[in-house]
C-alpha cells in the first residue's frame, strides 16, 4: 500500500498496486479507508513492509488548508443556490404564462439554467472534495458563467431605469460572487478536465446569444412591429312607440371585434349618447361662437354657421364589455341598449360614441382582481378606497400590471393601472409606479394626474401599448320621431 504526497488541497491518495483505493485528509480518514478494505483497526501504520509513505510520513497531514477548503465550498454553495433560485423565479413565470413562443422559450432556457445550477451544487462539493467525478469542475464553471451572464443582463436592465429595489442588492451580490468564483476557477484551470473545451465554450456562447435574441425579439421587436386592428360600431336602430305613449324607444346597437393578431385587455370602456341642443342663427355667424366663453376657458371642435348657443347633454351612458375583460384575436362582442326619449324632446340630433382603452397582452399582464369595481362613495371596514369628497362618485378599478417578460419585472418597481368611470364624466386611465390604493390623501382625479410625472405616465402607456379606440354615429331626432310615428 502506498500513501501518496499531499496535493494542493492537502488530500493524500491511497493506492494498492498502482490502483487508487481511496484518499484521506487525515490519519483518522486513513483508518476509515483501511477498515473499509478489511484491515484491522490496530494495524501498525509505521510498518514499512505494508505501507510506503511518499512525500512525508504519517504525521504529514496539512490540515491548515481544511478550513479554507470548507469556506470555499460554503461560498460556492451559497452563490449557486442563490443563482438557482433567481433563474427559477425568472424562468417559471415566462415558461408557464408567457403569451408568445419566443417568451416561453426564454423562460424554458432560464429553467434549464436553474437545472444546471442544481447539478453544480454537488459538483462543487466534489471538486473541492475528493474529485470522484471527472468533469465536476467544468459543471461548476458552466454554472458560474450562467450566473455572470444573467446578473450582468439584470444589472444592465436595472440601469435603464435606476429605480431602487431590494432585489438589485441580490443581483449585485451574485454578480460579485460570480466574478470571484470565475477567478478562482481560472486559477484552478478547471477546463483541463474538459474533453473538448472549444465545443464547451461554443455551446455556452450559442446559448447566451439565443437567450439575448429571444429576449430582444419578444420584448422589443415583436411588440413594436405587430399591428392591431379593431372594428367598432355604434348605430341607432328603428325607434318604437305607440299613440298613447309620451316617449319613444330608440335601439342603440354596439359592436366591437378584434380584427388583428394581438389579444388585448379592456382597461375601461364606455358608451355615451348625447342630445344636441342649439338655436337657429339667422345671422349665419354661428361659427364665431366656437371659442365659447373666455371666462370659462372652453371651446368646441365643430361649429355651424346657422347654429347658436350650442350645448350637448348626456342622455345615456354605460359600460360596454367591462374593465378587466379580454378581447382575443378574432373575438367579437356586441350588445343592444334601448334609449328612452320624450316625444316632445328639444334635441336636434343624437350622437352615440363607443370607446374603450386597451392594453396589449403581448406587452403586459393585468391583475385578475382589476375587474373588481370599488365604489368611491362606499367605505369598506370603516375606510374609503378613495374619499368621495376628493374623488367624487366613480367606479374605481385598480390593479397591478406586469411586463410580459419577467426579466424586466424583477428589475423595476411595481406598476399599477388605475381607471375611473362615471356616467357624468369621461373615463380616465393611467399607468404608473404610484399605488393609488395606498394613497391616504383626499385628492381629486385632476390633482392625482397633475401630481404625477406626466413623462412617466406617457412612457408607461407606450411600453404597455395603452391606447384608445372609438366609434360614433349621429342621427336626426326628427327623423327618429318620423320613423316611430310610421
Amino acid at each position: 500500500m502506498v500513501v501518496e504526497p499531499p496535493d494542493r488541497r492537502g488530500l493524500r491518495r491511497i493506492t494498492i498496486q498502482d490502483k487508487t483505493v481511496g484518499s484521506a485528509w487525515s490519519l483518522r480518514e486513513l483508518r476509515k479507508v483501511l477498515r473499509r478494505l478489511g484491515y484491522p483497526d490496530d494495524m501498525d501504520l509505521e510498518d514499512r513492509s505494508r505501507i510506503y509513505w511518499r512525500g512525508g510520513d504519517s504525521s504529514v497531514w496539512p490540515d491548515d488548508r481544511g478550513l479554507r477548503r470548507r469556506v470555499v465550498i460554503a461560498l460556492m454553495l451559497v452563490g449557486l443556490l442563490g443563482s438557482l433560485a433567481l433563474h427559477a423565479v425568472i424562468g417559471w413565470a415566462d415558461a408557464m404564462g408567457a403569451l408568445t413562443f419566443a417568451q416561453r422559450l426564454v423562460g424554458v432556457l432560464f429553467l434549464l439554467a436553474a437545472v444546471v445550477q442544481g447539478i453544480a451544487l454537488p459538483a462543487a462539493v466534489d471538486y473541492w472534495g475528493r474529485r470522484k467525478v471527472r468533469h465536476s469542475g467544468a459543471v461548476v464553471l458552466l454554472g458560474v458563467l450562467m450566473t455572470l451572464a444573467t446578473t450582468t443582463l439584470l444589472l444592465f436592465l436595472w440601469l435603464q431605469e435606476r429605480e431602487f429595489i431590494v432585489t438589485v442588492l441580490l443581483f449585485l451580490a451574485l454578480w460579485i460572487w460570480s466574478l470571484w468564483a470565475l477567478r478562482l476557477l481560472i486559477h484552478e484551470r478547471v477546463w483541463r478536465g474538459i474533453p473538448h473545451p472549444r465545443r464547451f465554450a461554443a455551446g455556452v456562447t450559442v446559448t447566451a446569444l439565443l437567450t439575448a435574441i429571444s429576449l430582444g425579439y419578444s420584448s422589443i421587436y415583436q411588440p413594436l412591429v405587430e399591428p392591431y386592428h379593431f372594428v367598432l360600431r355604434a348605430t341607432f336602430g328603428t325607434p318604437q312607440t305607440d299613440a298613447d305613449s309620451p316617449y319613444i324607444h330608440v335601439p342603440l346597437k354596439l359592436y366591437a371585434k378584434n380584427d388583428g393578431g394581438i389579444p388585448v385587455y379592456i382597461v375601461v370602456d364606455d358608451y355615451t349618447v348625447w342630445g344636441h341642443l342649439a338655436e337657429f342663427s339667422k345671422s349665419g355667424k354661428g361659427t364665431e361662437e366656437w371659442r365659447g366663453s373666455e371666462e370659462g376657458g372652453w371651446w368646441r371642435t365643430d361649429a355651424e354657421a346657422f347654429e347658436s348657443k350650442v350645448n350637448d347633454e348626456v342622455v345615456a351612458s354605460g359600460q360596454f364589455q367591462g374593465p378587466g375583460s379580454t378581447l382575443d384575436s378574432g373575438e367579437e362582442f356586441g350588445m343592444e341598449r334601448i334609449i328612452t326619449l320624450p316625444k316632445d324632446t328639444k334635441y336636434e340630433t343624437l350622437n352615440a360614441t363607443l370607446r374603450f382603452s386597451m392594453l396589449r397582452q403581448d406587452r403586459g399582464k393585468l391583475d385578475d382582481k382589476f375587474s373588481d369595481a370599488r365604489l368611491s362613495w362606499m367605505a369598506t371596514e370603516g375606510k374609503y378606497y378613495c374619499p368621495p369628497n376628493g374623488c367624487g362618485e366613480h367606479l374605481i378599478y385598480h390593479g397591478r400590471v406586469r411586463y410580459n417578460d419577467n426579466l424586466i419585472n424583477i428589475t423595476r418597481k411595481p406598476r399599477y393601472v388605475a381607471a375611473f368611470w362615471s356616467p357624468k364624466e369621461e373615463p380616465q386611465v393611467f399607468i404608473s409606479s404610484f399605488n393609488f390604493k395606498k394613497n391616504k390623501k383626499s385628492e381629486s382625479i385632476y390633482d392625482i394626474y397633475t401630481g404625477l410625472d406626466e413623462k412617466e405616465i406617457d412612457l408607461e402607456a407606450q411600453r404597455y401599448g395603452l391606447s384608445w379606440v372609438s366609434a360614433n354615429s349621429e342621427v336626426s331626432v326628427k327623423g327618429l320621431l318620423k320613423q316611430a310615428n310610421h
